[in-house]
Parts: structure tokens; C-alpha cells; sequence
């Protein structure tokens, strides 16, 4: 499954990549080495918690592998702006109290609810996704069924 990302989410990802596989991962192992100097591994605490460490970071490095294999960075000069898509801020209308939100799509690596930043894989995101300005989209969301209308959608 191809992910599309903005390359700032791109290169973000690629920077932390670098440094759990340079700097992270030669502490880990100097801690793993110093735990081993000091005796008795079926008793050492610091040598369980240094591999357990290490088991995690290389966790984290493969999902990091696969995720930026699998990424495709997103050309903006390629997007229809009509449509809502990656990186569209959308305002909408909730057709039962009349509120007015303004929510911009990223991918779920950059998504910050309190920022309104909403990943284009959360409920809402994927009932925006493709439409137009004056479409009504009917989301299930976790207090039940909302009802949003498309006043206006921008890329900033």
C-alpha cells in the first residue's frame, strides 16, 4: 500500500531513520556492552533493559524502512484544487448545529487534531477526500452520524 506524504513528512522521517541507525543504535550498543563488563546476565538488570532497548529501536527502524519505501512524496503542482485532497484546508458546515470548522488533510504522521491538522485516514479526512465545494458528506464518527457540508477549500 503506497502512502503519499508532503516531503517536509518525508524528510522528517528520513532524518529520524538516520539517527536511529547512526547515533541511536551505537548507544545501545555501548549500554549493551558496559551491561555485559559487569557480570552475570541472567541477573543483570541494565543488560535486559539495554536488549529490550535495542529490540525496540530496531522495531522502530524497520517501520521506518517500510513506511518510506512504501511513501510517494506528493507533487503539488499536480493536484486538481477543486477537490479536497492532501494538504486541502477545508471549512465546513455541520449541517445539525451549524458550526463552522476549518480542518486541514495531512498525512497521519503529521496529523495534530488541536492544530487542526486531520489525517486523510481518520473518519472525517476519507469523507472529504475527492469532493468539491457544496458537496454534503455523511461521517460516522464516535458520537454518532454527522452531517458536514463544503463551504471552501484552499491550499496555502
Amino acid at each position: 500500500m503506497s502512502r503519499v506524504l508532503t516531503r517536509d513528512a518525508f524528510e522528517r522521517l528520513r532524518e529520524e531513520l538516520h539517527e536511529l541507525k547512526t547515533t541511536r543504535r551505537s548507544q545501545i550498543a555501548a549500554a549493551i556492552a558496559e551491561a555485559r563488563d559487569k557480570g552475570d546476565l541472567s541477573e543483570n538488570a541494565e543488560y535486559a533493559a539495554a536488549r529490550e532497548a535495542q529490540r525496540l529501536l530496531e522495531a522502530r527502524i524497520a517501520e521506518l524502512e517500510a513506511l518510506l519505501a512504501q511513501s510517494q512524496i506528493l507533487d503539488l503542482s499536480q493536484l486538481d484544487t477543486s477537490k479536497v485532497s492532501l494538504l486541502a484546508t477545508v471549512r465546513v458546515q455541520n449541517l445539525s448545529n451549524g458550526q463552522e470548522q476549518c480542518f486541514t488533510l495531512v498525512s497521519a504522521v503529521d496529523a495534530n487534531v488541536r492544530a487542526g491538522k486531520i489525517s486523510v485516514e481518520s473518519p472525517i479526512g476519507k469523507a472529504l477526500l475527492g469532493r468539491s465545494i457544496g458537496e454534503e458528506v455523511e461521517v460516522q464518527v464516535p458520537a454518532g452520524k454527522m452531517r458536514l457540508k463544503i463551504l471552501e477549500i484552499r491550499y496555502d
